[in-house]
């Protein structure tokens, strides 16, 4: 796992060519919350609990989520997924979010819908923003994380509806499921970054 933010409060590690990627947020508050997870392993699973003890396997879609089973009973941690997303996973998923669903004082989700049935981003809200925006968002030729249309999407309507939500959160930082650290531009001004790219989009 490679450092890639350190602040007061968390510290987020990635892991390096997964893909999707995966991500650790070490938070003091939550915990340690593997953030979509690669095919199990033994070695891994000891670095995450050295950084700080794996509590939750959060899956903002069905993408990113190998061994999940494994996962779970190795770990003990427990697994969480939005909506009608995990009954896409194959394995147990221990808490299945709803709008009204708040992880913490300080993370909560942004439900956004559209790339696939239940998309789920995780934020982390007190300063410097933090959002992870998993299937959501994709890097674009600017670098920045972009609404960019799949040929899988269920609906970009629906995740340009979503989108429009996003130009009134305040963030500095923000991780997407084919993040690259040598050519994603992730922050600090992450949020200004996003809606200059949405704002082209959107004319």
């Amino acid at each position: 796992m490679n450092l890639l933010l350190e602040c007061h409060d968390r510290s987020v590690y990635h892991l390096a060519n997964s893909q999707p990627a995966v991500f650790y947020l070490a938070d003091r508050e939550g915990g340690g919350i593997l953030i979509n997870s690669p095919e199990f392993s033994t070695a891994l699973l000891e670095r995450l609990n050295q950084i700080l003890p794996l509590r939750y396997i959060f899956y903002p879609s069905h993408f990113g989520a190998k061994d999940v089973g494994r996962w779970r009973k190795e770990s003990g941690a427990q697994t969480i997924a939005y909506g009608h997303e995990a009954k896409r996973i194959a394995g147990d998923i221990d808490l299945v979010l709803s709008r009204e669903n708040r992880f913490s004082r300080t993370i909560d989700f942004l439900p956004m819908a559209g790339r696939t049935g239940s998309s789920c981003a995780l934020r982390c809200k007190n300063k410097p923003g933090i959002v992870f925006f998993g299937p959501v968002l994709s890097t674009g030729e600017s670098g920045w994380p972009e609404l960019v249309p799949q040929p899988d999407d269920q609906s970009f309507e629906t995740r340009l509806i979503g989108a429009l939500g996003l130009q009134d959160l305040h963030y500095e930082y923000a991780f997407t499921d084919d993040f690259d650290p040598l050519t994603s531009r992730w922050g600090p001004g992450a949020d200004v970054g996003i809606q200059q790219e949405l704002a082209k989009m959107l004319g």
